[in-house]
């Protein structure tokens, strides 16, 4: 009984620093070799289109990722699959200059979460898809874990 209230105040620590997080999921990426044509989708639901959200990229990379930077393509859209946004994106995995990890890193492993859009308004309540294709033009991009997204209502007093 014991283990299971250590087990269950630890969880409830790892899931308290996303209290405003209406949505966050992953997908990983087989074998870490992230072809082009795998393009993961997101799909979520906004309740309340009167406030503003912030929407990150979460990324897991390995440190034997061979490049400083990651471009990637994202693609939203309305329940209809009507586009209402793509842009091109840089992430910046570590520094240029010295090669320093950016991110939490346990071990040779770096999760990363960048600010992909702040204080956005959806247009309406519904369900809203994001897809991500990565466009570093090497196929596959190797060393990449998985890929995903948080959609999280925006607190401008919130420390997370």
């Amino acid at each position: 009984m014991r283990s299971f209230i250590v087990v269950l105040i630890s969880a409830m620590l790892v899931f308290s620093c996303d209290t405003n997080a209406v949505y966050k999921e992953y997908a990983d990426i087989d074998d870490g070799k992230w072809y082009i044509k795998n393009a993961p989708s997101f799909t979520f639901e906004i309740d309340d289109a009167s406030v503003p959200y912030n929407i990150y990229y979460n990324l897991r990379n390995s440190l034997s990722y061979g490049y400083y930077n990651l471009y990637l393509t994202r693609y939203l859209r309305d329940a209809n699959g009507k586009e209402i946004e793509s842009r091109l994106d840089e992430l910046i995995l570590m520094d240029p200059k010295t090669g320093k990890p950016n991110g939490d890193g346990l071990g040779d492993i770096f999760d990363h979460k960048f600010l992909m859009k702040r204080d956005y308004r959806f247009p309406k309540p519904g369900k809203y898809t994001m897809q991500i294709k990565q466009y570093m033009r090497q196929d596959p991009l190797l060393n990449i874990l998985s890929v995903g997204i948080t959609v999280e209502k925006a607190n401008n007093t919130s420390t997370n």
